[in-house]
């Protein structure tokens, strides 16, 4: 198609484009493929630009094309060439349409991104996100949205991280410092789910260079945690936003995403008092609930919890009195060693040493446990001394990945799903009729455990104690006067009021109308 040709309206937009898209050629005819392609990205730009500022629109011109014959045809040559696009294109229209197919065709196959990372995109997306903030912020965050699905997929080569330098870094953070201009995400987690990423990065860089000897010896900065040691109380905002992220999210690896940066801020000594002492309190409820709710077959997440849980009590304003739920701590301690029921699963060794870890905080230890003494006493597991120190490290946190999309099952949502289930087929009418018999179920002293204590973190308001009511007289008047009856059979009481008069008669002139005699006779006898 010629792009001089005019487009009138939306509908032969459409009609055009699915023309497009459903092109038929061999796959050896690139330069069919090629024009194609160039009519499709005008089409498409043109929808943004003057007929839709939709992102729907935009996604459904991808969808389009990745549904189509002429993607069919030749997928491989299809991404390569809108991928070189992406790094020679400057106009934000097409680059809008480009980064919309990338992302959304990275989503079904990873192996886009990986092609992506290949071919150097993480570079020029850099340079993209600092110039197009303040022109086109729906290109920004779609950028930024495609910067953090490429970066969490595959490893960053080792020259994309040396592009991250400190004023990129500090930009970010300044941008979730002022306010958003879009009133779907008030908090900026585009570019928080970017930092986040890249601290990961360096995490994993950091650890691949030190097993790795053909890679260089020279230390890699983690310019996040650089830019917090040095500038974090202006950044105050960022980390009240990644506690109400963890307290919010459900899928597995964005919690491990934050974990892993909460671990470093926690062991860095710049950073120990990085965040308010409230929002610490309101981290610590987070943890202790998703500990309490994680299913036994999550072990790594659980452990990460641990390893970050640690720091947080023994280093932060939380380790100073007042000491915030300190029973809580010990009691889920207990829990998760597995002291509380003779029930319990067996518990892992990594487990017992993470908990016996954690109980030897200093203003916990007084009333701690061991996880020498659980295992030896409770689980049957002899434990060395090796085996009970702590030997974490951040390798152990930077190792723990999941994959993109997985959920974290709920233990408290399977306990009420089951429950519910239990209610329908244990409820027996009773004989009487006058409501439901319900049959004990089975259930385990750990689940009840970990109701008990999820019940204590979640702190319901207090409510007033009820006044009773005032008792309401029998009588308007308060209690009513009985009369008493004399000798004579009659009562004495209030005399009768005696019958009211009759309304006073009428005086005065009748007046007289033109009327007949007859009718002035009726009317005065009626009168009186």
């Amino acid at each position: 198609m010629d792009s001089n040709v005019p487009i009138e309206n939306v509908e032969q937009l459409w009609t055009e484009l699915d023309r497009v898209v459903s092109t038929q050629c061999h796959a050896e005819a690139h330069e069919t493929i090629d024009d194609a392609l160039r009519s499709w990205l005008y089409l498409a730009s043109l929808c943004r630009d003057e007929f839709s500022q939709s992102q729907d629109d935009v996604l459904s011109c991808s969808q389009s094309l990745l549904e189509g014959c002429l993607f069919r045809t030749d997928p491989e040559y299809v991404r390569t060439q809108i991928i070189y696009s992406l790094l020679q294109e400057d106009e934000a229209g097409p680059l809008y349409v480009i980064a919309s197919f990338l992302l959304l065709d990275g989503r079904v196959e990873e192996a886009t991104f990986k092609r992506m990372i290949d071919e150097g995109c993480f570079h020029r997306l850099l340079e993209l996100i600092n110039e197009r903030e303040e022109s086109d912020p729906g290109l920004h965050r779609l950028l930024l949205d495609l910067m953090y699905e490429m970066s969490r997929i595959e490893q960053l080569r080792l020259e994309d991280l040396l592009h991250v330098d400190d004023g990129f870094v500090a930009y970010l953070f300044q941008l979730i410092e002022g306010l958003s201009d879009d009133a779907h995400d008030p908090y900026h987690y585009p570019i928080i789910r970017v930092l986040l990423v890249l601290n990961e990065q360096y995490m994993v860089a950091s650890t691949s260079s030190t097993n790795d000897p053909n890679l260089p010896a020279a230390p890699l900065t983690n310019r996040v945690v650089k830019c917090l040691s040095l500038y974090g109380p202006h950044y105050r905002t960022f980390g009240e936003n990644i506690i109400l992220l963890l307290n919010r999210e459900t899928e597995t690896s964005l919690q491990l995403l934050i974990l892993k940066l909460l671990y470093l801020l926690f062991t860095t000594k710049a950073t120990y008092e990085y965040f308010y002492t409230n929002d610490l309190r309101v981290l610590l409820d987070v943890i202790i609930r998703n500990l309490l709710d994680l299913p036994n077959e999550l072990m790594a997440l659980r452990h990460t919890y641990l390893r970050v849980l640690y720091p947080l009590l023994g280093h932060t304003q939380l380790s100073q009195p007042p000491h915030y739920k300190k029973d809580e701590i010990q009691k889920l301690l207990k829990i998760l060693g597995g002291s509380g029921s003779t029930h319990f699963a067996p518990v892992d060794e990594t487990t017992l040493r993470l908990v016996d870890r954690v109980s030897k905080v200093q203003w916990l230890y007084e009333e701690g446990i061991g996880a020498g003494e659980v295992a030896r006493k409770f689980v049957g597991i002899s434990l060395s001394p090796k085996d009970v120190a702590s030997n974490v490290s951040v390798v152990d946190v930077a190792a723990v990945t999941e994959k993109p999309g997985v959920k974290t099952p709920s233990r408290k949502a399977e306990t009420e799903s089951a429950d519910g289930e239990a209610e329908t087929t244990d409820g027996i009418s009773s004989p009487s009729g006058g409501g439901v018999v319900e049959r004990k179920s089975s259930e385990s002293s750990e689940t009840r455990e970990l109701s008990k204590l999820s019940e204590m973190t979640e702190a319901p308001k207090p409510s007033r104690p009820k006044k009773p009511l005032p008792e309401v007289p029998k009588h308007r008047h308060g209690i009513p006067y009985v009369a008493a009856e004399l000798g004579n059979g009659t009562k004495s009481g209030v005399k009768k009021a005696p019958p009211k008069a009759p309304p006073p008669r009428r005086k005065g002139r009748i007046k007289h109308t033109n009327t007949t005699a007859s009718e002035t006779v009726q009317s005065v006898s009626e009168l009186v």
